[in-house]
């Protein structure tokens, strides 16, 4: 589980490896449905035909307009997002945003057990053995 690439632009750094990207917002952004383009620009290229999962490493203060999770649960093949909050405000924001995206959303202490999660996603993901017909 190497890191593939490292991307570092104006509103954030983003660590991204094979089966997931770890993604830290820059202090005092505005994050908007905007921003979801270039995300959707980086599933493209790294993730193309394979499931993913987005983790958000909050250790700066930044804001997040929840009507993003609206276009980011179109995204195919992200299949979950994981939360790492650095204060309890920011897990209050977490929790908050819970309520826009639909599909798998969780909350960790630490980036281990966020890693840890999104493995077991993506195990519940893989396809069970082929069914062979008679």
């Amino acid at each position: 589980m190497g890191i593939i690439k490292y991307i570092n632009n104006q509103d954030a750094e983003c660590f991204i490896f094979d089966d997931f990207i770890i993604n830290q917002i820059k202090e005092g952004v505005v994050v908007e449905p905007s921003h979801n383009e270039e995300l959707n620009n980086i599933i493209k290229e790294h993730f193309s035909g394979k499931d993913m999962v987005y983790i958000s490493n909050r250790v700066k203060s930044y804001s997040v307009n929840p009507l993003i999770y609206t276009e980011t649960e179109s995204i195919p093949n992200l299949i979950a997002i994981a939360m790492i909050p650095k204060t309890d405000v920011m897990r209050k924001n977490a929790e908050y945003e819970r309520n826009f995206y639909d599909k798998p959303y969780e909350i960790f202490d630490s980036l281990t057990e966020a890693i840890i999660w999104v493995q077991q996603v993506l195990e519940k993901e893989e396809p069970g053995p082929a069914i062979q017909k008679k």
